[in-house]
């Protein structure tokens, strides 16, 4: 598909899903906060650089495109899941593994405790008879807590509280679990929740609504006009999901993802490397890297060196996304040591170096001036993640070999 077949599309302004497919099957899913303006970043001239070869050539394949409108961002990020766990897109499936990824499960208890897992926990670790329910996968960790915050608004649920302990957790104190721990609820009416929150994570969204109008209507002819108002308060706020925390990102610049890089040791010794990412803004810890350096730099006190060994051990794993901006702890020479690091393996990524002052506060950006001028606070706070990120590390590292 080309730039000229988009316009046969009257794509909306508005959030939902979007598919392409080749020869009538689904190669990739996508969830945007505005379909037509989504959809044309496929477009770009810088598709292979910004999105990885694997994207490029199956949106140069794809010969029809989809879409789905959703009445918000959230339930977007919902469908997307459970579109992408049902058809299996080439796309999406193949940019990361299945450990990589991110579920929501449902423990099998007589007070459910609802959870953000990644998958490798849920393959390696977690025992499949303790699992009620899973829902995933989930590609970024950062837009499924914030969908998390939202949805427990609406749908309060246990997490870590230890239920009937006589105890309100703090979870409880500002409304976010329902009191199973305090006993404020019993064990049916928290099973009438998780029930909702079921629906409402396999999208569907309409059976849900009945479901809670028709529980409504029971309780009222009950006279128990306590659980009629949370029927009613739910009813509401599904219907107007305040999508402003998942729309942050489309203000800081959205499947914008900064990677940042930085080195410490002692006099030359103990020398180890990080790199932090930023996405859209806020810090994705989950895809934070340690690099413990192991060639010709070692105890060289050669940064220079280091940094490549870095870059090289980090460009070797195809399987992690590839970023849109790197961001380098250093001068002119970290910066040109990047760029011909880049020039020799043949990606190109915008590039810039944060230099310091004497108190290691950052001074000057240099490099991609467009970068630098547009994305000044996201460079600098990936930046200051991995000096704070590498120091930690370092520290953890010596006192072991003490």
């Amino acid at each position: 598909m080309k730039n000229q077949d988009l316009k046969q599309y009257n794509l909306p302004d508005e959030p939902g899903v979007y598919f392409f497919s080749t020869g009538g099957k689904i190669t990739y899913i996508g969830k945007a906060t505005s379909l037509k303006d989504r959809v044309k970043s496929y477009f770009s001239n810088d598709l292979m650089e910004t999105r990885g070869p694997l994207v490029a050539k199956i949106i140069a394949e794809a010969d029809v495109l989809h879409w789905q409108v959703t009445d918000s961002v959230l339930e977007a990020l919902i469908l997307e899941s459970s579109l992408i766990k049902k058809h299996k897109p080439a796309g999406n499936t193949r940019e990361k593994d299945d450990k990589s990824y991110w579920y929501i499960i449902f423990t099998k208890e007589a007070w459910p405790r609802v959870l953000m897992v990644r998958g490798k926990e849920l393959i390696e670790t977690l025992d499949p008879e303790t699992i009620k329910y899973t829902f995933g996968p989930f590609p970024q960790a950062t837009e499924l807590k914030e969908a998390l915050k939202i949805i427990r608004k609406i749908f309060p649920f246990r997490d870590k509280c230890e239920p009937e302990s006589g105890k309100a957790c703090f979870s409880a104190q500002i409304g976010l679990c329902p009191g199973v721990c305090s006993g404020a609820i019993s064990v049916k009416e928290y099973g009438r929740t998780i029930n909702h929150l079921r629906l409402f994570f396999l999208g569907k969204k309409s059976v849900l609504i009945k479901k809670l109008e028709s529980e409504m209507k029971t309780a009222i002819k009950k006279l128990d006009f306590e659980s009629a108002s949370i029927y009613r308060d739910r009813i509401f706020a599904i219907n107007h999901i305040n999508d402003i925390a998942m729309l942050k990102a489309k203000t800081t610049g959205s499947g914008l993802r900064v990677e940042a890089y930085d080195i410490a040791h002692t006099s030359g010794k103990n020398t180890v490397g990080v790199m932090t990412v930023v996405i859209g803004g806020v810090p994705e810890k989950q895809a934070y890297r340690k690099f413990k350096i192991k060639g010709p730099g070692l105890d060289s006190n050669n940064d220079i060196l280091n940094l490549k060994e870095i870059l090289d051990r980090r460009f070797n794993h195809q399987e992690w996304p590839l970023p849109n901006l790197m961001v380098l702890d250093g001068g002119k020479a970290q910066l040109n040591a990047g760029l011909k690091f880049m020039t020799e393996i043949g990606v190109k990524i915008p590039i810039v170096a944060v230099v310091k002052d004497e108190h290691h506060r950052a001074r000057e950006i240099i490099g991609d001036k467009i970068s630098a001028r547009n994305y000044e606070a996201e460079i600098i706070l990936a930046n200051s993640e991995a000096h704070r990120f590498a120091i930690s590390y370092h520290r953890k590292e010596r006192g072991r070999l003490l």
